[in-house]
């Protein structure tokens, strides 16, 4: 229990639905739950007060694609997110989860994909896996003291491995038998009468396996054909869940079958969340036409389908090669296939391999997603500190060199001390504006928990609110900031069918306060930070602590001027395992 209640006293709300915004207070009850919202509201002597004079005060926000599930075994508080008023958080992503599995089979599914580092997931999945299934996961989740509120989905990865075996769920030859089918289904059907949202899958076949066994196959979801998909559906379909679905952009033909599936059958629409809308330069005008493909299926045909969008620059700092861009084609996945750093980097100088990766680095037929303009790609930092600052073709031209022999030399010379910068999507401020503003755009793909080393992303949506209000302080808005707080919290919820994103009398109290002064350049800062538990590894951040005033969770204050409450991350008062339609 808790000894006293809070007042907001004094913000400008933005209650998450579309209403103007206005001044009030919020009183908070001892139950977690809103009280009141008025002006000048009486409150108990006692009552904690959160000054908010001049501040934004909006719902907690939701960030729908994370990959927190091992992070949040070894560090609940899942601080990075919350600082930044992010208080629903969505774990099992790209078909990867921990609801069933040996740990063995779960570390090599889960770590080489999302950049984290198995030697420290391993031994605590060893530790710690003792669910058998994911009504028993889903118990787990609720025990832990978490931050974020946690809402969970079923990876298709991880139900397929479960069923046949690790190694029949990684053979294009091996077809799942009916019994199988029904197995994976009632996984996912249990799943969901627990409470998780439905069902991820991944059909991307740059996602790489980890470990010995089975090293640089694809992930077991890629093997399974829409057959099985639509099978594993229908349970979702029927509980009005959700289906997160990441398309092959190798071959760009999966988009008109998984916008298929999401039409009516038995007068119910699949809510289908897709990856992703995005401005990347080898697709362009991509985005326009799946936001008008979105739309022509959801107005004329019934379908519910929503494009994942990060409404921020896509950008991505690489040691070396360790980023999932070069597991396009098959020279980069052969390089990340050795975990040796110097036999890497012997491979990278050796002159067959060169040539290999020069033709198809270069291939102007097959597909890709990152436009690898070497102009465009920035030098941070190397052990040659005359290289800071310079991109790779400047580097190139000084030395009187093709710039990809240049950086394969600086690769192979430098390994992973080699630390370089690229923007892979969405550098066009105009083109993001109208992907972030589109009806079908739902704004998420952070990526929290992943690739540790090259994105930051955790404060996204206090990116898009700068966004938002610069626009409307250069007196050309393009989004009211009602609107942003609402395609960033109501908006989200209601497509995942959970109680969350509305700031409301009698709903949970997930807050946050903002300066709107300090939506400044200090949000597009990039810093690197020892993560909690995970030994020497440092996490790449954009961290802003004067933006965010304050960050309530279930009713409590837990971050309050850049500073965590003593018991954030041990305390289970906090952050709630979040049921579908809960």
């Amino acid at each position: 229990g808790r000894e006293m209640r809070t007042i907001i006293r004094n913000g400008t709300l933005y209650d998450g639905e579309l209403a103007a915004p206005k001044r009030a207070d919020v009183l908070i009850a001892d139950d977690g739950t809103v009280e009141a919202i008025g002006v000048a509201l009486a409150a108990p002597d006692d009552a904690e007060v959160i000054d908010a004079e001049g501040c934004w005060v909006t719902p907690g926000f939701l960030d729908i694609h994370t990959h927190y599930d091992a992070e949040l075994e070894i560090a609940p508080a899942l601080s990075e997110s919350l600082r930044h008023g992010v208080t629903t958080t969505l774990i099992g992503s790209c078909g990867l989860s921990l609801v069933v599995g040996e740990p063995e089979d779960l570390a090599d599914t889960f770590c080489r994909v999302e950049g984290i580092p198995r030697d420290i997931v391993l031994p605590m999945l060893e530790d710690i896996v003792d669910w058998k299934g994911p009504a028993e996961y889903v118990d787990h989740l609720s025990s832990l003291p978490l931050g974020p509120n946690v809402v969970g989905m079923a990876g298709h990865s991880t139900l397929r491995t479960h069923v046949l075996g690790m190694e029949r769920s990684l053979d294009r030859g091996v077809r799942p038998d009916q019994g199988e089918l029904d197995a994976m289904s009632r996984l996912v059907s249990e799943g969901m009468e627990a409470g998780l949202l439905g069902m991820s899958v991944n059909l991307l076949p740059w996602d790489k396996m980890g470990g010995e066994r089975f090293r640089s196959r694809p992930t077991p979801s890629v093997f399974a054909r829409f057959a099985e998909y639509r099978r594993l559906t229908e349970p979702i379909r029927a509980g009005d869940g959700v289906f997160q679905a990441i398309p092959n952009l190798q071959t760009r033909w999966s988009f008109g079958p998984i916008l298929d599936m999401s039409r009516p059958r038995d007068g119910r629409a699949l809510r289908t969340s897709m990856l992703t809308m995005m401005d990347a330069p080898p697709a362009m005008g991509a985005y326009r036409a799946l936001g008008a493909v979105a739309n022509l299926y959801n107005s004329r045909l019934g379908a519910h389908v929503r494009f994942q969008a990060l409404p921020t620059p896509f950008d991505v700092y690489t040691d070396g090669i360790e980023n999932p861009v070069f597991e396009e084609f098959g020279a980069g996945t052969e390089a990340l296939h050795l975990e040796d750093v110097d036999a890497r980097r012997q491979l990278m100088g050796a002159p067959g391999y060169q040539q290999m990766f020069r033709k198809q680095w270069t291939s102007k037929v097959a597909p890709r997603a990152y436009h690898r303009n070497l102009s465009e790609a920035r030098i941070v930092s190397a052990p040659d500190t005359s290289l800071d600052g310079r991109t790779f073709a400047e580097v190139a031209t000084q030395r009187g060199a093709d710039p990809l022999d240049t950086f394969l030399d600086l690769q192979a010379t430098y390994g992973n001390d080699l630390r370089w910068y690229t923007v892979i999507a969405n550098a066009n401020a105009d083109h993001l504006q109208s992907i972030v503003s589109h009806p079908a755009a739902m704004i998420g793909f952070s990526d929290a928990g992943a690739h540790l080393r090259n994105m930051a992303f955790y404060n996204f949506p206090l990116r898009m609110l700068k966004r938002v209000r610069d626009a409307e302080l250069a007196g050309a808005p393009f989004m009211s900031v009602q609107q942003a707080v609402h395609k960033l919290t109501a908006d989200i919820a209601d497509f995942h069918r959970i109680d969350a994103g509305r700031l409301a009398v009698g709903k949970r109290a997930d807050v946050v306060v903002i300066d709107p002064e300090r939506l400044d350049d200090s949000v597009e800062e990039v810093h690197e930070q020892q993560m909690v538990g995970f030994g020497d590894l440092d996490r790449l951040v954009r961290r802003n602590d004067d933006t965010v005033r304050a960050v309530l969770v279930n009713g409590r204050v837990a971050w309050r001027g850049g500073i965590p409450a003593a018991d954030l991350g041990t305390a289970k008062h906090y952050g709630q395992f979040l049921p579908l339609g809960g």
